[in-house]
């Protein structure tokens, strides 16, 4: 992680790198001020212990990623009586705790440092039940290898790569390693990297570092730092910024500085989408959630780009959400020391619904460690992977088989009946929603009436049951450290027939709700108070079960003229209409219509046929559910 920040925030380089010698506390704390911690931690090493001298030897050793000798020298502050208060040590205290995996101790910090219960022995054992995958992990033979980290591939087995193998290059006083260039190498079938050369179309005496290529392989977005510091927060920086190369007639040229880069802020990191329109990256850019945080912007072409866009709170966190990778079926992974996990960096996975990412998963223990793992590229056709790790104490690329495919167990199945009668039900609709209530599956069931859904780890969701005529059923269910990988789910609906005595089917087998008869005064179609009285017990119906919809019909005889009836129950029905949403139900939910006296119940079809009675039965109102 140490490394990670170098690249970010350019200290001085060569001022400083003299051969060590004693210096005073006050040239030391110089060092020490323009991050110079490889020099600093000799000179420190020298000087009597105060509680001053331990917590800067302590941020020097965490900088530079010596946390076992980090977590010792903070310990030794406490040791003297001294007192661990500043914010920010308090936090690296914590994560050079996580790195030495004192869990508990750290997790003491952690809940100073967040004011939230921090329980890391837990959030490893339930992450051992809910992790995605397991992987076998391997380092890969690489000759000459010297801190190496962030593969992409360039076409189908060069891969290129950051190495501060190159001894020529100036010495970065950060890490006391030489300044990062870049490599091609080809990858063998037993994933060693073979033919390392160094990249000298876009290497310079500045660091360059995270390469990545459009499919074609003809252009190339890469990491470089500023050539020339600027004082942010009063410290000279050399930030790090994205730049562009093509591909022409065999060379790489036209290096570029991307539009929205800006000097006093790092971008780095770059990740192409597949069909090369989205550009992903981590930024300190004012206006974040925490230290680093990640970005996407559209290509749009032509050398222009869209406005950068924050992936939200959901993927960045107060601390370092960096070296993004974007899959081909748009699965965003990505190193962030920001969330519960083993300690350090931790890659999480991100799956992409609906054009939003959804709640990133921690990779598990079989990829991920105590120390920084990050820069991770995924082959999903094969089931490979490589990323990078200090896992040894160094920066080194692995390789990664994924052993087992745990999100192929996370799955919710079942069937769908009657409650009642315990008849299947096919063709009810069952849908899949996440826990803000998205719906992100459906399924109308066939005639089997089962279901089956993928599902994923570390969720809540609700399974819902549907269909016309009855009342929806919904189940909540996780597979979080509650829940379980795989559910199987009976979904029994009940009829609103059967649920409520006043809900019956007519002759015509239609569902209606039946109540006693609304009366109008003769050519009214105001609603008096003795019919308001019995819509409200439809209005009851209608606030116990939510998803009904219901159609208001009105009916007359056939006394009078035919056009004349038609206009006047569609206006009694439309009156009984306006005073249900008057009680507040939603409009949407009903519907009116006027049939005069087009439907009548009896014989009676003609005026002086029949008697007042049976003409009576003729005018009503009728209310069915329609759904």
């Amino acid at each position: 992680m140490r490394l990670r920040i170098t690249i970010l925030l350019m200290g001085l380089c060569t001022s400083f790198c003299a051969q060590a010698q004693e210096l005073s506390l006050k040239q030391t704390n110089r060092l020490y001020k323009n991050q110079a911690y490889v020099e600093a931690i000799k000179n420190y090493e020298n000087l009597k212990p105060t509680t001053e001298v331990l917590k800067k030897l302590g941020d020097c050793y965490y900088y530079v990623g010596d946390m076992d000798k980090a977590a010792f020298t903070y310990s030794k502050v406490e040791d003297k009586g001294g007192v661990i208060e500043d914010y920010d040590r308090i936090y690296r205290y914590a994560q050079s705790l996580m790195a030495i995996k004192d869990y508990d101790k750290a997790d003491s910090y952690m809940l100073y440092y967040q004011g939230q219960s921090w329980n890391t022995r837990e959030f490893l054992k339930d992450l051992e039940l809910s992790t995605p995958h397991t992987f076998n992990v391997r380092p890969m033979a690489n000759n000459g290898s010297n801190s190496d980290f962030g593969m992409s591939f360039m076409g189908n087995d060069k891969v290129v790569f950051a190495s501060s193998r190159n001894k020529e290059r100036p010495i970065y006083a950060w890490n006391g390693l030489p300044y990062l260039d870049l490599y091609t190498a080809t990858l063998d079938r037993n994933g060693s990297l073979k033919s390392v050369e160094a990249f000298e179309a876009v290497n310079t005496d500045l660091h360059e570092s995270n390469a990545v290529f459009n499919q074609a392989g003809t252009v190339m977005y890469f990491n470089r730092n500023n050539e020339e510091r600027v004082k942010v927060d009063g410290m000279p920086v050399s930030n790090m910024q994205i730049f562009r190369a093509e591909l022409v007639d065999g060379q790489w040229t036209n290096i570029t500085s991307l539009p929205f880069n800006d000097e006093t802020y790092s971008n780095q990191h770059p990740s192409l989408s597949k069909d090369g329109s989205t550009l992903y990256y981590s930024s300190n850019m004012p206006g974040g959630y925490g230290e680093f945080d990640i970005y996407k912007v559209d290509i749009l072409g032509n050398g222009t780009y869209g406005e950068p866009v924050n992936l939200g709170e959901d993927i960045n966190t107060q601390h370092l959400d960096q070296f993004p990778y974007i899959s081909g079926t748009n699965t965003l992974y990505y190193a962030t020391n920001g969330k519960p996990g083993l300690g350090g960096l931790d890659i999480h996975r991100s799956d992409m619904v609906n054009g939003t990412f959804e709640k990133p998963i921690n990779l598990g223990s079989t990829i991920n460690s105590s120390r920084d793992d990050f820069a991770y590229i995924v082959d999903e056709n094969l089931d490979r992977a490589w990323f990078s790790s200090n896992r040894s104490g160094t920066d080194v690329l692995y390789e990664s088989f994924r052993e087992e495919n745990m999100l192929d167990k996370y799955a919710v199945g079942g069937v769908v009946k009657d409650s009642i009668t315990n008849k299947l039900l096919p063709e009810s609709l069952v849908s899949l929603l996440d826990e803000r209530g998205t719906v992100i599956d459906d399924a109308i069931v066939g005639e089997d009436a089962r279901y089956f859904f993928k599902i994923k780890p570390n969720r809540k969701y609700t399974i819902r049951g549907t269909r016309k005529l009855y009342i929806p059923q919904n189940v909540d269910f996780s597979t979080d450290k509650n829940g379980k990988i795989s559910h199987d789910i009976l979904l029994t609906l009940l009829s609103y027939d059967d649920a409520e005595d006043m809900i019956r089917q007519d002759r015509k087998g239609d569902t209606q709700v039946e109540l006693d008869q609304i009366f109008f005064d003769f050519d009214e179609s105001v609603i008096k108070p003795k019919a308001a009285a019995t819509l409200d017990n439809l209005v009851d119906i209608l606030n116990k079960y939510p998803e009904m919809e219901i159609e208001i019909s009105s009916h007359t005889d056939v006394r009078g003229p035919a056009e004349y009836n038609l206009d006047l129950s569609n206006r009694r029905a439309a009156a009984t209409l306006e005073y249900i949403v008057s009680k507040g139900i939603d409009r949407d939910r009903l519907r009116s219509i006027g049939y005069g006296e087009m439907q009548p119940l009896n014989k009676c079809v003609n005026e002086g046929m029949c008697t007042e009675e049976e003409y009576r039965l003729n005018r009503r109102s009728e209310f069915k559910i329609l759904n």
